[in-house]
């Protein structure tokens, strides 16, 4: 039998060319009634990008969230995994408290906020990307990434909402700031607007360059950098 032979060596360096982009764009998902998966996709909010199918024996549908570059697929013979099997699906939000409003008025039971209960990893609770044991509230420091909230789909898939408002050095790439959508880049702007805020009490006085101050501060919040002050 063939075997593959891995440099494990050559694997740890980084090209000295310029990469290929790889971008992660679908995510199956396993339903047993697609019909009722379709209707709850889409009470969520999210687009409706494809609904195909060919006879009784195959069919494919493809939602994508608002400001996601990622969709999710799912159908009929389309994944051969277990229905309810997808645990880790991740929606990072700006404002966790306007997502969760957001889902109860369309009638979507979504969890009370939960943050992580610092190293312990064991118990009953439902394992997400903290550990198992969720403390009730939002992260009591409203940390970037550390505050949560959940819902389920009809087969038992889980949804997590993840706040994250600033993102981590080297997360986002240097060649340039982008937003996903209006509502994103709004939320940056009312975090700017609130920064500059106490800039201006700081200084004591009227900030005439209070534009570029806002680009700065949106541009260093996205890329991970210090923030201005």
């Amino acid at each position: 039998m063939a075997t593959l032979e891995i440099d494990r060596d050559a694997a740890a360096k980084p090209s000295k060319t310029s990469s290929i982009d790889l971008k992660l764009e679908i995510v199956v998902i396993p339903v047993s009634d697609v019909d009722r998966a379709k209707a709850f996709y889409a009470r969520l909010g999210w687009r409706l990008d494809a609904d195909f199918a060919s006879g009784d024996e195959w069919r494919v549908i493809q939602f994508t969230p608002p400001g996601s570059a990622c969709s999710v697929i799912f159908g009929k013979n389309v994944t051969s995994a277990a229905r309810g099997s997808a645990r880790g699906l991740y929606l990072i939000v700006s404002d966790l408290d306007a997502a969760r409003q957001d889902l109860r008025e369309r009638g979507i039971a979504v969890s009370e906020p939960f943050h992580g209960a610092g190293d312990e990893h064991a118990g009953p609770d439902e394992p997400y990307l903290f550990g198992s044991v969720r403390v009730s509230g939002v992260d009591p420091k409203r940390s970037s990434y550390s505050s949560f909230a959940s819902f389920v789909d009809p087969d038992g898939n889980i949804w997590l909402l993840q706040e994250v408002t600033t993102r981590l050095p080297g997360r986002i790439a240097g060649e340039g700031t982008n937003f996903a959508s209006t509502a994103d880049l709004a939320a940056a702007v009312r975090r700017a607007a609130v920064a500059h805020g106490e800039h201006e009490k700081r200084t004591g006085g009227h900030d005439e360059n209070w534009a570029d101050w806002y680009a700065d501060y949106i541009v260093r919040e996205q890329a991970g950098q210090p923030l201005p002050t």
